[in-house]
């Protein structure tokens, strides 16, 4: 090979290379950002900032009329359901993050309480409060259009999807004393009917089988006996003792304990719909004076995947001053990963991939868990 031909082989490699590490500047400094909560340890470790979603969100929502009151739910992985006021009216509307347009979905003349779509997002209740006394239950279509409406006396109402069969709704109607009653509405025969149940607060585990802590009122602890019973039966059964919470989600259960051997731990167990351990892991609790401050947590059924808002010492919550963790846990493989730090301890929602989540008090942020970065829904 000529001399002149091998240095224009060498020259040609040089600008090549050059190129690269250029290309390779230009974007490490177009991606830097400063966030709060900050990435993951691991990532600021590496220095390498997080990959731009594959799709922008169009943020802030920019409120038709009204003032926004709090994101409800999730009606498709692009596509929310928020809800705002104006006066004594509420009005329901369809938000696509991916065009940034707002659809009226459905309009109240009394103030919304509550909107829970179902885990096939199929229907959406709606609770309503025409009075303090009263609480009125609306059942749409996924058009926003009423199958279904019933007043109920109650000062507070509690609900309960049965995600094995989505025509069915626990209902807990309290009354100001927390004295309670149960109902189950059936929405295909469009009535509701009075159980009876030991506890309020249940949760399915069956087609027609529920799960529920046993507290003793009358002996107050800080553990409880989880059990499981008919919906229509007077048997219960026994199936697991010493239960701080517990979360059904589908056909997995996932129960929050304390170890013996590491009192300061919170053990997190999954368990199959035949009450077999598919793993566990566990993270540092608050101790508060009647028991531990369980944080908000979800999970996707879809990918396995578990997150929840971890502290990063055992301490009493009244202290707690540190913030909390987003962390990722997956069940099957035993993995986990942090995706945010310096978090409020505040209520999650995820995306029906599990690749968003809704966050805060009224769902007002945003987390986009693929690139950890956090926004908000409304403009400041």
């Amino acid at each position: 090979m000529s001399l002149n031909k091998s240095n224009i082989i060498i020259k040609f490699i040089f600008q090549i290379l050059f190129l690269l590490v250029f290309a390779s500047f230009f974007s490490a400094c177009s991606h830097q950002q400063d966030a709060k909560p900050s990435p993951s340890e691991d990532n600021d470790k590496q220095n390498v900032p997080p990959s731009q979603p594959e799709v922008t969100w169009k943020l802030p929502i920019k409120v038709p009329e009204g003032e926004f009151y709090k994101a409800a739910g999730w009606y498709s992985d692009h596509q929310l359901l928020y809800i705002t006021n104006l006066e004594q009216s509420s009005s329901v509307y369809l938000y696509n993050l991916l065009t940034g347009s707002s659809a009226l979905f459905y309009k109240s003349e009394v103030p919304i309480v509550t909107l829970q779509a179902s885990p096939s997002k199929k229907n959406i209740l709606i609770q309503s409060s025409p009075s303090t006394y009263e609480g009125q239950v609306i059942i749409l279509s996924p058009e926003g259009s009423e199958i279904f409406k019933q007043s109920i006396p109650s000062y507070e109402l509690a609900f309960e999807w049965n995600p094995f069969n989505e025509s069915e709704i626990l209902i807990s109607s309290f009354n100001e004393d927390w004295t309670y009653q149960m109902l189950l509405l059936d929405i295909e025969q469009r009535k509701t009917t009075e159980l009876t149940l030991p506890q309020p607060f249940i949760k399915w585990v069956g087609n027609e089988e529920v799960a529920y802590l046993n507290w003793n009122e009358d002996s107050p602890s800080l553990f409880a006996p989880l059990m499981t019973r008919k919906i229509n039966a007077d048997t219960e059964e026994v199936i697991l003792t010493d239960v701080i919470q517990f979360a059904a989600y589908n056909e997995i259960l996932m129960t929050v304990s304390v170890k013996d051997d590491e009192q300061l731990q919170a053990a997190y167990t999954f368990y199959d719909k035949d009450k077999k351990i598919l793993n566990s892991f566990s993270i540092p609790h608050l101790s508060m004076f009647s028991g531990w401050l369980v944080p908000y947590n979800d999970l996707n059924v879809r990918k396995g995947e578990f997150f929840t808002l971890k502290p990063v010492k055992s301490v009493e919550a009244d202290t707690y001053r540190e913030g909390f963790e987003l962390l990722s846990y997956d069940i099957d493989s035993g993995n986990s990963n942090v995706i945010l730090q310096g978090l409020k301890n505040e209520p999650i929602l995820l995306s029906p991939s599990g690749e968003a989540a809704l966050y805060g008090n009224r769902f007002e942020k945003i987390i986009d868990l693929k690139t950890k970065e956090l926004r908000d829904l409304v403009a400041k």
